[in-house]
C-alpha cells in the first residue's frame, strides 16, 4: 500500500477490523505485502519524480551526503553514517521518517507492530485464529515507527533483542521456554519502523552479534531458546570514522553485514556554515532590547570553527563540532544584549569585544593535542579568535588605505573603549580616529551616524588592525601604536600626545 492510498483515508474512516482491512485496496487476500525497504524505496522514487526537497534544514550534503543515503535506500541497504561530532548524524537519521507512509496498520495492542495480514508473534497469531476479521486494527502513524538507541557499554542483550520475563510465566502458568513469556526489547518493538543506534562501535561485541543474525538470518536467541523471528527494519548506525576501523571495535561479520557506508563531513564553504550557524542559533530574541549580529560578525564566528578544524593544536580526530559556531554566536549575541541592558540602549549591535566574552562557548567545544595542552584552552580560543578576525578584515577592508589611521595611533593616539558603555559614547570615541568612518561602508554600514552599527564597525576595523599586527592592544591601554613614530611627541591636532582617551 502506497502513501498516497493511505492519505486518501481520513483517520475516521480507517478499517477498524480486520475484515474491513481486507477489503481495502492492496490489502486484498493474496496481495503481495511491501517491507518497509520496498516502502521507503517506493516513496523516495516518487519524491524524487516530483523534485521534493529531500531532508529539509541539512545542507551541505546536496551533493555528497545525500546522493550516497538515496542510492542505500533504493538498494534496500541497512546503511552507516561515518562522522565526525556535530555533523548532523543524528538529525539525517530521524528524516528518514520523510520516506514513510503516513500511517500503517498494526493489530491493535501487538508489543512489536504485527502487519495484520502476516503475523509473527505467537500471540496474534492466535489471536487472529480465534477472532477472524473481528480483530481490531489500529494505524501507527509515521512518527511512532523510529526507534533510536545510543549505545553505551552498559547495554544488555535483553536491552536490544529481550528477555524471558518470570513473572509473565508465573501470571499465565507457562513454562520459560513459551514464547509467550518473552518481554521483547527496543529491536522487535522496531518491527516494521526504523531502528537507529549511535556511537555502534560503543556497543558489547555479543550484542553486536545479536544484531548481525537478525540483520541477515531473522533469528534470535533468548536464554537458550531459538526463536525465529523475521522482523521488518530498517538498520541504521552512526559511528565515529576512527573507532570504526580500530581493530576489536566492531565485530567482523556486522560490519559485513551494513550494506553502505557513509561519510558526513563538516560544510566545506564558510557560507554553507553561516546557513547552518543561522538557522541553528537562537538570535531572535523576544526582549526589550533588539540584538543585531552583522554578517561580518557571523562570518569571523564561522572562520573560528573552520580555523580550530586545521588548527594542528587540535585534536583532529574529535573533530570541531558545528556546535560551536551555533553557540559561540548565541552567547555573542547573549553579551550584546546584556551590555546594551547595563548601557541603557534599546538596540544593541554585537561587537568584537562580545566575541570574546563569548569565550565559554568556544573552549568547551575544542579537544586539544599535547601543545595545547600546554598554552590553555583559551589562549588558544583568543588565537583562533584574531586569525579569524584577520581573515575576514583581509576580505572586506584588503587593500582599502589606513595610513591615516595607523599614522593616528603613531603619532601617540590612544583608545580605550570600556566594556560597558552606551552606543553613543563609543561612536564619539572613534569619530576622533582621522579616516577610520571612511571605510564603514565597506562592512555593510551605510549611515556613519548610526551609532551602534558604526561603532561596531570601527571597532572590528580596528580589531582587523591589531590582528594583522598594523597596530597594538591590550586589556590595560585598549588600542595603541605597536611602534610609535620618532616625531610622537609632537602635538597631534587637537590632542595631546600619548593621551589615553576614555
Amino acid at each position: 500500500m502506497n502513501a498516497s492510498t493511505v492519505s486518501s483515508y481520513p483517520h475516521k474512516s480507517k478499517p477498524a477490523t480486520l475484515g474491513e482491512l481486507r477489503r481495502l485496496p492492496g490489502y486484498e487476500p493474496g496481495a503481495p505485502l511491501r517491507s518497509i525497504k520496498d516502502e521507503m524505496r517506493a516513496n523516495l522514487l516518487h519524491m524524487l519524480e516530483a523534485g521534493v526537497p529531500l531532508f529539509p534544514g541539512v545542507h551541505g550534503y546536496e551533493d555528497t551526503v545525500v546522493p550516497q543515503i538515496i542510492n542505500a535506500l533504493l538498494s534496500r541497504h541497512n546503511f552507516i553514517l561515518l562522522g565526525l561530532r556535530g555533523q548532523a548524524k543524528s538529525r539525517i537519521l530521524r528524516g528518514l521518517l520523510q520516506f514513510l507512509d503516513d500511517a500503517i496498520p498494526v493489530v491493535a495492542g501487538c508489543e512489536i507492530n504485527d502487519h495484520p495480514l502476516r503475523p509473527i508473534c505467537r500471540s496474534c497469531r492466535e489471536r487472529i485464529a480465534a477472532e477472524n476479521g473481528a480483530t481490531p486494527i489500529a494505524w501507527m502513524p509515521r512518527d511512532l515507527r523510529y526507534v533510536e538507541k545510543l549505545a553505551t557499554p552498559d547495554v544488555t542483550i535483553a536491552d536490544i533483542i529481550g528477555d524471558v520475563d518470570p513473572i509473565k510465566a508465573a501470571r499465565g502458568g507457562r513454562d520459560l521456554s513459551d514464547e509467550l513469556t518473552i518481554h521483547y526489547g527496543l529491536l522487535p518493538r522496531a518491527n516494521r519502523a526504523i531502528f537507529a543506534i549511535n556511537e555502534l562501535p560503543d556497543l558489547a561485541g555479543k550484542i553486536q552479534v545479536g544484531l548481525f543474525n537478525i540483520m541477515q538470518e531473522g533469528d534470535i536467541q533468548i536464554k537458550g531458546y531459538p526463536l525465529r523471528l523475521p522482523l521488518d527494519v530498517l538498520v541504521v548506525f552512526t559511528a565515529n570514522p576512527e573507532d570504526y576501523t580500530a581493530r576489536g571495535k566492531i565485530v567482523t561479520p556486522l560490519k559485513d553485514r551494513i550494506g553502505s557506508e557513509i561519510r558526513t563531513h563538516y560544510p566545506s564553504s564558510v557560507e554553507e556554515g553561516m546557513l547552518i550557524t543561522s538557522q541553528e542559533a537562537w538570535v531572535s530574541r523576544d526582549a526589550q532590547h533588539q540584538v543585531e549580529v552583522p554578517v561580518y560578525l557571523r562570518e569571523v564566528i564561522e572562520e573560528i570553527a573552520f580555523m580550530a578544524r586545521e588548527d594542528k593544536r587540535v585534536d583532529r580526530r574529535s573533530g570541531v563540532s558545528q556546535r560551536l559556531p551555533i553557540t559561540t554566536l548565541e552567547c555573542a549575541a547573549s553579551s550584546a544584549e546584556q551590555q546594551a541592558a547595563r548601557a541603557g540602549d534599546t538596540r544593541a549591535v554585537t561587537r568584537i569585544a562580545d566575541l570574546y566574552a563569548a569565550l565559554p562557548a568556544i573552549t568547551g567545544k575544542l579537544e586539544l593535542e599535547y601543545e595545547g595542552e600546554q598554552k590553555g584552552a583559551e589562549t588558544i580560543a583568543r588565537e583562533l579568535i584574531r586569525g579569524a578576525v584577520g581573515r575576514v578584515h583581509s576580505k572586506y577592508i584588503g587593500g582599502a588605505d589606513m595610513q591615516p589611521v595607523i599614522q593616528w595611533f603613531e603619532n601617540g593616539g590612544e583608545l580605550k573603549i570600556l566594556e560597558v558603555s552606551p552606543a553613543a559614547s563609543r561612536h564619539r570615541q572613534l569619530a576622533l580616529i582621522p579616516g577610520l568612518f571612511e571605510h564603514l561602508a565597506k562592512l555593510g554600514v551605510s549611515d556613519a551616524k548610526d551609532a551602534p552599527a558604526a561603532a561596531a564597525a570601527a571597532e572590528m576595523i580596528l580589531e582587523g588592525l591589531w590582528a594583522h599586527r598594523r597596530i597594538g592592544r591590550s586589556e590595560e591601554r585598549g588600542f595603541y601604536a605597536d611602534k610609535p613614530r620618532a616625531a610622537e611627541q609632537m602635538d597631534v591636532p587637537g590632542r595631546p600626545p600619548r593621551r589615553q582617551y576614555n
